[in-house]
């Protein structure tokens, strides 16, 4: 399957418009750190991540059958949508939940902030969509993790070395996943963006029911009122809402223009924490989120693109 930006089916795209989607979808994920943070302490990883995936596939599944749309009945299609549904949710963010329990959440934004580096190297070892990574590509992708560094700062790193190396792994891990996703999810690309996220989500719910039942027992949980309301949020908002958004960005702007968002993700978290929590707005911050969007602009704009429609490479 190829790296390179999928063209949409009804013809041309407005880059502007999967920009602003980009945009959307980077600050719905960017205050996923804050949601699984508040929820984590009264409900643990893998019933937070099987609620969540289970609220998002009755509420994609309810929808797109209101537009009309029938799930495909082919069985190697219901095994992609497993393979994406484990890929893109069931594993990533059971990783991500367990590792905020051992890290901070600046470290595990830091690490998280990784998958466009996966996608580079993915490309580059395997030889597919080579041809689609430029110049202009690679420098957007180190730009953007130069900044994703100077937002978070070194306050952020300085947990590296004490933090459970356990819990680094895993958020790295979750990268990895996030990174693999959006290249396997190109096979879907016939399918309205509702019907993918449906599909997905529902295969990430069967795979997560029962581990959290076996492993977790919730039925003996005592979560709180904010912990309740931070899983609905991040089902609702987080899951189904995001879920339709991404599926439509790899369709237009491919793998690595869609993973790009881990950058803006990480700006996001930081300036809902300021605005939010009352953290502090320094200029290394500015400086970082500046570059941060300069190197997402580098990754998703084509080379030598004048006339603000997306095309392949």
């Amino acid at each position: 399957m190829s790296m390179q930006a999928p063209q949409a089916r009804s013809g041309h795209t407005s880059l502007a418009s999967e920009i602003t989607l980009l945009l959307l979808l980077s600050l719905i994920w960017g205050g996923s750190f804050t949601l699984i943070k508040i929820a984590v302490p009264t409900i643990p990883p893998f019933t937070m991540v099987a609620v969540r995936v289970a609220i998002a596939a009755i509420l994609l599944t309810s929808i797109a059958a209101a537009q009309g749309h029938s799930q495909p009945r082919q069985r190697s299609v219901w095994a992609a949508f497993f393979v994406q549904g484990l890929l893109q949710s069931a594993l990533p963010f059971t990783l991500i939940s367990w590792g905020e329990m051992h890290i901070s959440s600046g470290l595990a934004g830091v690490l998280n902030a990784t998958p466009p580096m996966f996608v580079l190297a993915i490309a580059m070892m395997s030889g597919r969509g080579r041809r689609t990574i430029s110049g202009q590509k690679i420098a957007g992708i180190g730009l953007g993790l130069a900044g994703v560094a100077l937002t978070m700062g070194i306050d952020a790193l300085s947990g590296f070395a004490t933090a459970a190396p356990l819990a680094q792994v895993a958020v790295l891990g979750a990268s990895l996943c996030y990174a693999l996703a959006p290249i396997w999810g190109q096979r879907f690309a016939k399918f309205p963006a509702i019907v993918t996220a449906a599909g997905a989500m529902s295969c990430a719910a069967i795979l997560m029911l029962p581990a959290a039942a076996i492993v977790e027992r919730p039925w003996t949980l005592a979560p709180t009122a904010q912990a309740i309301a931070a899983v609905l949020g991040l089902a609702v908002i987080c899951t189904a809402l995001a879920m339709v958004i991404y599926f439509r960005l790899i369709r237009t702007l491919g793998p690595l223009g869609t993973t790009s968002g881990s950058y803006l993700r990480a700006g996001f978290a930081v300036a809902l924490g300021t605005g939010l929590l009352g953290e502090r707005l320094t200029w290394s911050i500015l400086a970082g989120m500046a570059l941060i969007v300069a190197g997402v602009i580098a990754v998703t704009v084509p080379s030598g693109a004048g006339n603000g429609k997306t095309r392949p490479g």
